[in-house]
Protein backbone atom coordinates (compact mmCIF):
# COMPACT_ATOMS: atom_id res chain seq x y z
CA UNK A 1 0.00 0.00 0.00
CA UNK A 2 0.60 3.64 -0.41
CA UNK A 3 0.73 5.33 2.81
CA UNK A 4 1.18 8.56 4.61
CA UNK A 5 1.78 9.43 8.09
CA UNK A 6 0.84 12.77 9.31
CA UNK A 7 1.88 14.47 12.92
CA UNK A 8 2.82 17.86 13.38
CA UNK A 9 4.71 16.06 16.45
CA UNK A 10 7.74 15.63 14.04
CA UNK A 11 10.81 16.27 14.00
CA UNK A 12 11.58 17.67 16.97
CA UNK A 13 14.90 18.58 19.40
CA UNK A 14 13.68 15.91 21.78
CA UNK A 15 10.28 14.02 20.39
CA UNK A 16 8.54 12.07 22.47
CA UNK A 17 6.19 9.45 22.97
CA UNK A 18 3.76 10.20 19.85
CA UNK A 19 6.72 10.92 17.43
CA UNK A 20 8.53 7.70 18.45
CA UNK A 21 5.17 5.90 18.40
CA UNK A 22 4.90 7.08 14.44
CA UNK A 23 8.34 6.60 13.19
CA UNK A 24 8.34 3.13 14.67
CA UNK A 25 5.15 2.53 12.74
CA UNK A 26 6.93 3.97 9.67
CA UNK A 27 9.60 1.44 9.65
CA UNK A 28 7.54 -1.49 10.30
CA UNK A 29 5.55 -0.80 7.52
CA UNK A 30 8.28 0.16 5.15
CA UNK A 31 9.95 -3.24 6.24
CA UNK A 32 6.78 -4.98 5.31
CA UNK A 33 7.33 -3.51 1.68
CA UNK A 34 4.52 -0.98 2.03
CA UNK A 35 5.40 2.87 0.20
CA UNK A 36 5.82 5.37 3.58
CA UNK A 37 5.66 8.90 3.77
CA UNK A 38 5.83 10.92 6.33
CA UNK A 39 4.42 14.23 6.44
CA UNK A 40 5.82 16.49 9.56
CA UNK A 41 6.16 20.46 10.89
CA UNK A 42 7.87 23.05 9.17
CA UNK A 43 9.25 24.55 12.35
CA UNK A 44 12.02 22.01 13.44
CA UNK A 45 14.92 21.37 10.94
CA UNK A 46 14.94 17.94 9.57
CA UNK A 47 18.03 17.29 10.83
CA UNK A 48 17.88 18.18 14.24
CA UNK A 49 17.13 14.19 15.21
CA UNK A 50 18.87 12.73 11.89
CA UNK A 51 19.90 9.73 14.63
CA UNK A 52 16.01 8.42 15.05
CA UNK A 53 14.61 10.08 11.95
CA UNK A 54 15.39 6.92 9.65
CA UNK A 55 11.93 5.33 8.18
CA UNK A 56 12.74 4.45 5.08
CA UNK A 57 10.69 7.04 2.78
CA UNK A 58 10.48 10.44 1.88
CA UNK A 59 9.69 13.39 4.62
CA UNK A 60 7.26 16.59 3.80
CA UNK A 61 7.83 19.50 5.88
CA UNK A 62 3.64 20.28 5.19
CA UNK A 63 2.14 21.33 8.46
CA UNK A 64 2.38 24.70 9.87
CA UNK A 65 0.39 26.67 12.89
CA UNK A 66 0.28 24.70 15.88
CA UNK A 67 2.61 26.73 17.44
CA UNK A 68 1.00 30.28 17.04
CA UNK A 69 -0.61 31.25 20.62
CA UNK A 70 -3.31 33.60 19.55
CA UNK A 71 -2.20 35.48 22.99
CA UNK A 72 -4.64 32.49 24.60
CA UNK A 73 -2.23 32.90 27.68
CA UNK A 74 -2.41 36.61 27.65
CA UNK A 75 -6.08 36.98 27.74
CA UNK A 76 -6.75 34.19 29.91
CA UNK A 77 -9.00 32.62 27.07
CA UNK A 78 -9.50 29.50 24.87
CA UNK A 79 -9.84 31.44 21.35
CA UNK A 80 -13.21 29.85 19.49
CA UNK A 81 -11.86 30.26 15.80
CA UNK A 82 -8.29 28.68 16.89
CA UNK A 83 -8.53 25.02 16.73
CA UNK A 84 -10.98 24.78 13.90
CA UNK A 85 -8.87 27.23 11.68
CA UNK A 86 -5.21 25.32 12.61
CA UNK A 87 -7.30 21.48 11.99
CA UNK A 88 -8.79 23.30 8.20
CA UNK A 89 -5.21 24.13 7.78
CA UNK A 90 -3.63 21.20 8.46
CA UNK A 91 -6.55 18.98 6.41
CA UNK A 92 -5.68 21.25 3.18
CA UNK A 93 -2.20 20.70 3.55
CA UNK A 94 -3.25 16.54 3.92
CA UNK A 95 -5.30 16.80 1.07
CA UNK A 96 -2.98 18.21 -1.25
CA UNK A 97 -0.16 15.34 -0.59
CA UNK A 98 -2.66 12.78 -0.15
CA UNK A 99 -4.09 11.92 -3.44
CA UNK A 100 -0.59 9.95 -3.90
CA UNK A 101 -1.63 7.65 -1.68
CA UNK A 102 -4.36 4.67 -0.95
CA UNK A 103 -4.54 5.51 3.22
CA UNK A 104 -3.69 9.01 5.27
CA UNK A 105 -2.84 8.00 8.80
CA UNK A 106 -3.17 11.49 11.40
CA UNK A 107 -0.79 10.70 14.63
CA UNK A 108 -1.59 14.36 16.32
CA UNK A 109 -3.21 16.59 18.71
CA UNK A 110 -5.92 17.97 16.71
CA UNK A 111 -8.56 15.42 16.17
CA UNK A 112 -10.96 17.82 14.32
CA UNK A 113 -8.86 17.50 11.42
CA UNK A 114 -11.16 14.53 10.18
CA UNK A 115 -13.98 16.43 10.47
CA UNK A 116 -12.56 18.95 7.46
CA UNK A 117 -11.41 15.53 5.70
CA UNK A 118 -14.23 14.42 3.22
CA UNK A 119 -15.85 11.21 4.19
CA UNK A 120 -14.76 9.46 0.85
CA UNK A 121 -11.14 10.09 1.95
CA UNK A 122 -9.56 7.07 3.04
CA UNK A 123 -8.21 8.89 6.72
CA UNK A 124 -7.77 6.76 9.72
CA UNK A 125 -6.49 8.92 13.08
CA UNK A 126 -5.07 7.31 16.54
CA UNK A 127 -5.78 9.72 19.26
CA UNK A 128 -3.13 9.05 21.72
CA UNK A 129 -3.88 11.77 24.60
CA UNK A 130 -7.21 12.97 25.74
CA UNK A 131 -6.95 16.20 23.72
CA UNK A 132 -10.50 14.58 21.88
CA UNK A 133 -12.21 16.72 25.04
CA UNK A 134 -9.88 18.67 26.61
CA UNK A 135 -8.11 21.27 25.01
CA UNK A 136 -4.86 21.21 26.94
CA UNK A 137 -4.88 17.02 25.62
CA UNK A 138 -4.18 15.83 29.37
CA UNK A 139 -7.23 16.71 31.59
CA UNK A 140 -4.93 17.71 34.50
CA UNK A 141 -5.53 20.41 36.21
CA UNK A 142 -4.30 22.89 39.12
CA UNK A 143 -2.21 19.29 39.56
CA UNK A 144 -5.49 17.17 39.94
CA UNK A 145 -6.99 14.38 37.64
CA UNK A 146 -9.77 17.42 35.86
CA UNK A 147 -13.02 14.75 35.62
CA UNK A 148 -15.17 18.39 34.62
CA UNK A 149 -17.44 17.97 31.76
CA UNK A 150 -18.53 21.14 31.56
CA UNK A 151 -17.02 23.47 29.14
CA UNK A 152 -17.49 26.77 31.40
CA UNK A 153 -15.46 24.71 33.55
CA UNK A 154 -12.04 24.63 31.30
CA UNK A 155 -11.73 28.63 31.28
CA UNK A 156 -9.83 27.30 34.36
CA UNK A 157 -6.76 26.02 32.53
CA UNK A 158 -6.15 29.06 30.77
CA UNK A 159 -6.39 31.71 33.67
CA UNK A 160 -6.94 30.69 37.87
CA UNK A 161 -9.69 32.94 38.61
CA UNK A 162 -11.62 33.67 35.64
CA UNK A 163 -14.30 36.57 34.81
CA UNK A 164 -17.54 35.71 33.49
CA UNK A 165 -16.51 36.76 29.76
CA UNK A 166 -13.61 34.68 29.77
CA UNK A 167 -15.82 31.84 31.25
CA UNK A 168 -18.24 31.91 28.02
CA UNK A 169 -15.62 32.79 25.57
CA UNK A 170 -14.09 29.71 26.43
CA UNK A 171 -16.78 27.77 26.55
CA UNK A 172 -17.94 28.41 23.16
CA UNK A 173 -14.19 27.36 22.26
CA UNK A 174 -14.77 24.57 23.93
CA UNK A 175 -18.37 23.15 22.39
CA UNK A 176 -17.25 24.21 18.82
CA UNK A 177 -14.00 22.13 18.90
CA UNK A 178 -15.82 18.99 20.43
CA UNK A 179 -18.59 19.36 18.14
CA UNK A 180 -16.01 19.29 15.16
CA UNK A 181 -14.90 16.47 16.84
CA UNK A 182 -17.36 14.38 17.24
CA UNK A 183 -18.31 15.00 13.85
CA UNK A 184 -14.71 13.87 12.55
CA UNK A 185 -15.33 10.29 14.87
CA UNK A 186 -18.62 9.61 12.98
CA UNK A 187 -16.56 10.43 9.86
CA UNK A 188 -13.28 8.45 9.87
CA UNK A 189 -12.02 5.23 11.09
CA UNK A 190 -10.63 6.00 14.59
CA UNK A 191 -8.01 4.00 16.69
CA UNK A 192 -7.38 4.87 20.63
CA UNK A 193 -4.13 4.11 22.25
CA UNK A 194 -6.61 3.02 24.95
CA UNK A 195 -10.22 1.92 26.48
CA UNK A 196 -9.62 4.52 29.17
CA UNK A 197 -10.01 7.14 25.92
CA UNK A 198 -13.05 5.87 24.49
CA UNK A 199 -14.71 5.73 27.96
CA UNK A 200 -13.63 9.23 28.67
CA UNK A 201 -15.49 10.89 25.20
CA UNK A 202 -18.53 8.95 26.21
CA UNK A 203 -18.29 10.38 30.01
CA UNK A 204 -18.00 13.73 27.52
CA UNK A 205 -20.41 13.15 24.59
CA UNK A 206 -22.36 11.42 25.97
CA UNK A 207 -22.70 8.54 23.42
CA UNK A 208 -20.68 5.99 22.62
CA UNK A 209 -17.98 6.54 20.57
CA UNK A 210 -16.98 4.89 17.44
CA UNK A 211 -13.75 3.63 16.82
CA UNK A 212 -11.19 0.50 18.38
CA UNK A 213 -8.37 0.34 20.78
CA UNK A 214 -4.90 -0.96 19.81
CA UNK A 215 -2.70 -0.38 22.80
CA UNK A 216 0.85 1.60 22.09
CA UNK A 217 3.37 -0.81 21.07
CA UNK A 218 7.11 -1.27 20.94
CA UNK A 219 9.60 -2.28 18.91
CA UNK A 220 11.71 -4.86 19.94
CA UNK A 221 15.02 -5.37 18.17
CA UNK A 222 16.33 -2.30 20.22
CA UNK A 223 15.44 -3.23 23.58
CA UNK A 224 16.52 -6.72 23.15
CA UNK A 225 20.20 -5.19 22.59
CA UNK A 226 20.04 -3.04 25.37
CA UNK A 227 18.97 -6.37 27.73
CA UNK A 228 21.88 -8.52 26.22
CA UNK A 229 24.26 -5.20 26.71
CA UNK A 230 23.44 -4.77 30.17
CA UNK A 231 24.22 -8.20 31.08
CA UNK A 232 23.79 -9.86 34.59
CA UNK A 233 22.44 -7.08 37.09
CA UNK A 234 25.03 -6.84 40.58
CA UNK A 235 22.16 -8.34 43.27
CA UNK A 236 24.28 -6.69 45.75
CA UNK A 237 24.73 -3.00 46.43
CA UNK A 238 22.27 -0.33 46.44
CA UNK A 239 18.78 -0.96 44.48
CA UNK A 240 19.18 1.13 41.06
CA UNK A 241 16.14 3.18 40.01
CA UNK A 242 15.30 4.31 36.98
CA UNK A 243 12.45 6.86 35.57
CA UNK A 244 12.00 8.36 32.01
CA UNK A 245 9.53 11.12 32.00
CA UNK A 246 9.36 15.20 31.05
CA UNK A 247 9.73 16.62 34.23
CA UNK A 248 6.21 18.80 34.89
CA UNK A 249 3.95 18.25 37.62
CA UNK A 250 1.68 15.81 35.55
CA UNK A 251 4.75 13.11 35.29
CA UNK A 252 5.23 13.27 38.77
CA UNK A 253 8.66 13.05 39.54
CA UNK A 254 8.24 15.81 41.36
CA UNK A 255 5.75 14.34 44.08
CA UNK A 256 8.01 11.17 43.89
CA UNK A 257 10.80 12.61 44.75
CA UNK A 258 9.21 14.98 47.36
CA UNK A 259 7.87 11.69 48.91
CA UNK A 260 11.01 9.51 48.92
CA UNK A 261 13.93 11.41 49.50
CA UNK A 262 13.37 12.53 53.08
CA UNK A 263 13.26 8.47 53.54
CA UNK A 264 16.49 7.83 52.44
CA UNK A 265 18.76 7.57 55.20
CA UNK A 266 21.92 10.14 54.99
CA UNK A 267 25.06 7.46 55.38
CA UNK A 268 23.71 4.29 54.01
CA UNK A 269 23.51 4.11 50.10
CA UNK A 270 20.08 1.96 49.87
CA UNK A 271 19.72 2.70 46.32
CA UNK A 272 20.20 4.91 43.51
CA UNK A 273 17.42 6.79 41.08
CA UNK A 274 18.53 7.69 37.89
CA UNK A 275 16.29 10.13 35.89
CA UNK A 276 15.98 10.59 32.27
CA UNK A 277 14.61 13.47 30.72
CA UNK A 278 13.75 17.33 30.63
CA UNK A 279 11.16 19.43 31.29
CA UNK A 280 10.34 23.12 32.88
CA UNK A 281 10.54 21.70 36.47
CA UNK A 282 14.44 20.16 35.94
CA UNK A 283 15.50 23.28 36.93
CA UNK A 284 14.00 23.61 40.60
CA UNK A 285 14.18 19.19 41.18
CA UNK A 286 18.03 19.55 40.39
CA UNK A 287 18.00 22.80 43.28
CA UNK A 288 15.94 20.99 45.95
CA UNK A 289 17.13 17.25 45.40
CA UNK A 290 21.12 17.16 45.07
CA UNK A 291 21.87 13.83 46.44
CA UNK A 292 24.81 11.33 45.61
CA UNK A 293 22.57 8.84 45.02
CA UNK A 294 20.49 11.02 42.60
CA UNK A 295 21.35 11.45 38.98
CA UNK A 296 19.53 13.70 36.30
CA UNK A 297 20.73 12.87 32.66
CA UNK A 298 18.62 15.75 31.24
CA UNK A 299 16.65 14.58 27.58
CA UNK A 300 18.33 11.08 25.98
CA UNK A 301 18.30 9.10 23.05
CA UNK A 302 15.94 6.37 22.94
CA UNK A 303 18.86 4.24 22.47
CA UNK A 304 20.55 6.25 25.60
CA UNK A 305 17.59 5.51 27.96
CA UNK A 306 16.89 2.01 27.08
CA UNK A 307 20.07 1.41 27.68
CA UNK A 308 19.87 3.16 31.61
CA UNK A 309 16.42 0.81 32.07
CA UNK A 310 18.43 -1.94 31.06
CA UNK A 311 21.07 -1.67 33.82
CA UNK A 312 17.93 -0.65 36.23
CA UNK A 313 16.29 -3.24 38.85
CA UNK A 314 13.07 -1.54 38.88
CA UNK A 315 11.57 1.25 36.81
CA UNK A 316 9.15 3.63 38.43
CA UNK A 317 6.46 5.76 36.10
CA UNK A 318 5.36 8.35 38.29
CA UNK A 319 2.46 9.90 36.58
CA UNK A 320 -0.18 11.56 38.43
CA UNK A 321 -2.12 12.28 35.39
CA UNK A 322 -3.86 9.73 33.47
CA UNK A 323 -1.51 8.38 31.00
CA UNK A 324 -3.38 6.74 28.11
CA UNK A 325 -0.73 3.78 27.25
CA UNK A 326 2.21 5.02 28.85
CA UNK A 327 5.62 3.62 26.54
CA UNK A 328 7.32 3.49 29.28
CA UNK A 329 5.49 1.00 30.83
CA UNK A 330 5.50 -1.38 28.07
CA UNK A 331 9.17 -1.08 27.34
CA UNK A 332 9.90 -1.96 30.99
CA UNK A 333 7.55 -4.62 30.84
CA UNK A 334 9.92 -6.09 27.85
CA UNK A 335 12.87 -5.66 29.37
CA UNK A 336 11.63 -7.76 31.95
CA UNK A 337 11.93 -5.14 34.93
CA UNK A 338 9.35 -4.67 37.92
CA UNK A 339 7.46 -2.06 37.31
CA UNK A 340 5.95 0.57 39.80
CA UNK A 341 3.27 2.79 38.97
CA UNK A 342 -0.20 4.46 39.99
CA UNK A 343 -3.08 2.78 39.47
CA UNK A 344 -4.17 5.55 37.04
CA UNK A 345 -5.49 5.97 33.45
CA UNK A 346 -4.65 3.02 30.62
CA UNK A 347 -1.85 2.15 32.88
CA UNK A 348 -3.60 -0.79 34.38
CA UNK A 349 -4.99 -1.98 31.27
CA UNK A 350 -1.18 -2.81 30.07
CA UNK A 351 -1.01 -5.66 32.99
CA UNK A 352 -1.74 -8.36 30.27
CA UNK A 353 1.79 -7.52 28.96
CA UNK A 354 3.62 -8.52 32.38
CA UNK A 355 5.07 -12.11 32.51
CA UNK A 356 4.26 -12.41 35.91
CA UNK A 357 1.13 -11.00 38.31
CA UNK A 358 4.05 -9.25 40.20
CA UNK A 359 5.34 -7.25 37.40
CA UNK A 360 3.52 -4.22 36.70
CA UNK A 361 2.95 -2.99 40.83
CA UNK A 362 0.10 -0.62 40.94
CA UNK A 363 -0.86 1.78 43.62
CA UNK A 364 -3.27 4.15 44.74
CA UNK A 365 -1.28 6.71 45.74
CA UNK A 366 2.51 7.97 45.73
CA UNK A 367 3.17 6.76 49.77
CA UNK A 368 2.03 3.63 48.67
CA UNK A 369 4.36 2.97 45.90
CA UNK A 370 7.28 4.64 47.75
CA UNK A 371 6.77 2.91 50.60
CA UNK A 372 6.57 -0.88 48.58
CA UNK A 373 9.64 0.86 46.35
CA UNK A 374 11.72 1.17 49.45
CA UNK A 375 10.77 -2.35 50.83
CA UNK A 376 11.76 -4.39 47.26
CA UNK A 377 15.06 -6.11 47.20
CA UNK A 378 16.65 -6.65 44.02
CA UNK A 379 16.01 -9.92 41.99
CA UNK A 380 16.88 -11.16 38.42
CA UNK A 381 14.63 -9.57 35.55
CA UNK A 382 11.28 -11.28 34.66
CA UNK A 383 11.50 -13.59 31.67
CA UNK A 384 10.11 -12.15 28.29
CA UNK A 385 6.33 -12.24 28.44
CA UNK A 386 4.84 -14.64 25.53
CA UNK A 387 2.03 -12.07 24.70
CA UNK A 388 2.93 -10.58 21.48
CA UNK A 389 0.64 -8.03 20.64
CA UNK A 390 2.74 -4.83 22.12
CA UNK A 391 5.21 -5.73 19.14
CA UNK A 392 5.07 -2.92 16.42
CA UNK A 393 5.03 -5.65 13.82
CA UNK A 394 1.73 -6.97 15.00
CA UNK A 395 -0.21 -3.55 15.24
CA UNK A 396 1.67 -2.77 12.12
CA UNK A 397 -0.60 -6.03 10.37
CA UNK A 398 -3.56 -4.76 12.66
CA UNK A 399 -3.58 -1.57 11.37
CA UNK A 400 -3.11 -2.79 7.16
CA UNK A 401 -6.64 -4.70 8.25
CA UNK A 402 -7.99 -1.32 8.86
CA UNK A 403 -5.99 0.89 6.16
CA UNK A 404 -8.09 -2.04 3.70
CA UNK A 405 -11.57 -1.44 5.12
CA UNK A 406 -13.56 1.50 3.03
CA UNK A 407 -13.61 5.28 4.24
CA UNK A 408 -16.06 5.31 7.23
CA UNK A 409 -16.17 5.21 11.36
CA UNK A 410 -15.13 1.88 12.49
CA UNK A 411 -17.79 0.22 14.99
CA UNK A 412 -16.28 -0.33 18.46
CA UNK A 413 -15.36 -3.92 19.36
CA UNK A 414 -18.33 -5.65 22.19
CA UNK A 415 -16.85 -6.02 25.74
Amino acid sequence: MRILMISEDIPASGMGGLAKHTLALCRALSAAGHRVDLMGNNDVPFDATSEELQFGGQFFAELAGQFNGWKEMQLGIFMPPKRSWMARRFARAILRRGQDYDVLHYHGHLPNVAHYIPRTTNFIQTRHDQGSDCLIHTRFRQNNICRDTEPVACAGCRTWQPNWLQRQLSAAAVRRYRSEVASGLQRHKTVFVSDLLRRNLIRSFGTQSSGVTLHNFIDPAPIAAARRSAGLLAQQGPLRIFIAAKLYPAKGVTLFLDTIMPQLPAQQAVLQIDIAGDGDDEAALRARHSHPLLRFHGWQSSTATLALAARAHAIVVPSVWEEPCATTVLEALTLGKTTFALRRGGTPELAVYASAPDQLRLFEDMPALVAALLGFRAQRDHTIASCKTADVHHAARALLALYQLPPGPLAPAPH
